[in-house]
């Protein structure tokens, strides 16, 4: 799965704040691993025993999207579908976060395609051999992508193209946030912050909200700006994460159209009504270029992002929260 930490999530100052323990209220953490890192949770709640049983609740939803979507184990669905071309009966999330894959693919010309895998393969392995992929390699992966050559219903999913290999690594970690919140809420949870590499917070931390940092995409471990949650979910997609060569020109994310890294951004930070649309948005956005990301933000509801280009230079929609040094 996509490699996180593409943004921070700023817990660890907020632990002895006043107002953490306000009218009996503490914050409950649990955490696994799932998506090949740690995903966490964090519960803000009276009642301790109910606390854990939603963090429980929460870590178990990660694990089952995990599970279904994952592109490296065999058992799951993603992996038999890449492995047979088709799928009986697939799972109804799975199929959810297809038919959303789909309509983003739609709404954005094409820039979001689940199908690039073939030309991410192509990109991981001449970065083995210390390389980037030639012309011919691109272009041979690149009549294997195409978003309209997926079909999905409730009796089966189909690959048409022999060799076509989707990946699923910016919906999953979104779409396991959004059902991980789900759960900590059926507990009757009110404060939360559910951390898979995307956010999804409900409530506040105490007397402050939750607050959330954008790294620096050219500053190891460093931050380039906080700002507090505001009840959307929040996504960050950027070049920095799992880049194919030093000087992050060629990295995972790909422009279905062209087979090579966009080259305009470093990062793009998405906020949202779900995770799964941040998620997915982070690297639309990406592929898509500042000016054309942020038209078409300003034509979706609850949507706006923040981008920082190659150069350092940000860019902030007018409804994305206050950025605090």
């Amino acid at each position: 799965m996509r490699r996180r930490t593409l943004i921070a999530a700023g817990l660890g100052a907020m632990f002895g704040l006043p107002g953490m323990a306000t009218a009996g209220m503490r914050l409950h953490r649990g955490a696994a691993l799932a998506f090949g890192t740690t995903v966490s949770v964090a519960v803000r709640h009276a009642d301790a025993g109910a606390a854990q049983r939603a963090i429980a609740d929460a870590l178990a939803a990660v694990g089952q999207v995990h599970r279904l979507m994952s592109i490296y184990d065999p058992a799951s669905e993603v992996f038999r579908l890449n492995r047979d071309a088709t799928l009986q009966r697939p799972d109804p999330r799975l199929l959810e976060v297809l038919r959303h894959a789909r309509a983003l693919s739609r709404l954005s010309g094409g820039a979001f395609d689940i199908t690039v895998q073939p030309l991410w393969q192509a990109g991981r392995k001449a970065a083995e051999r210390g390389r980037i992929p030639t012309r011919e390699e691109r272009e041979c992966a690149r009549t294997l992508v195409g978003w309209q050559d997926v079909e999905a219903n409730g009796e089966r999913a189909v690959l048409r193209r022999p060799g076509m290999r989707i990946t699923l690594n910016g919906l999953a970690q979104g779409y396991a946030a959004d059902l991980a919140l789900r759960a900590v809420r059926s507990h009757g949870v009110q404060h939360a912050l559910l951390d898979t590499g995307e956010f999804a917070p409900a409530g506040n931390a105490g007397e402050r909200p939750w607050m959330l940092g954008v790294l620096d995409p050219r500053a190891a471990g460093g931050l380039a700006a906080a700002f507090a949650a505001d009840g959307r979910c929040v996504a960050t997609s950027g070049d920095y994460a799992s880049p194919f060569t030093a000087d992050l020109r060629h990295h995972h994310i790909v422009d279905p159209a062209t087979g090579q890294s966009p080259p305009e951004l470093a990062s793009v930070t998405v906020l949202a009504p779900t995770a799964l649309e941040a998620d997915g948005l982070s690297t639309t956005f990406m592929v898509m270029g500042a000016r054309r990301a942020h038209a078409l933000a300003a034509r979706l509801p609850g949507v706006d992002l923040l981008s920082i280009d190659k150069r350092g230079h940000a860019w902030r929609s007018q409804g994305f929260p206050e950025l605090r040094a």
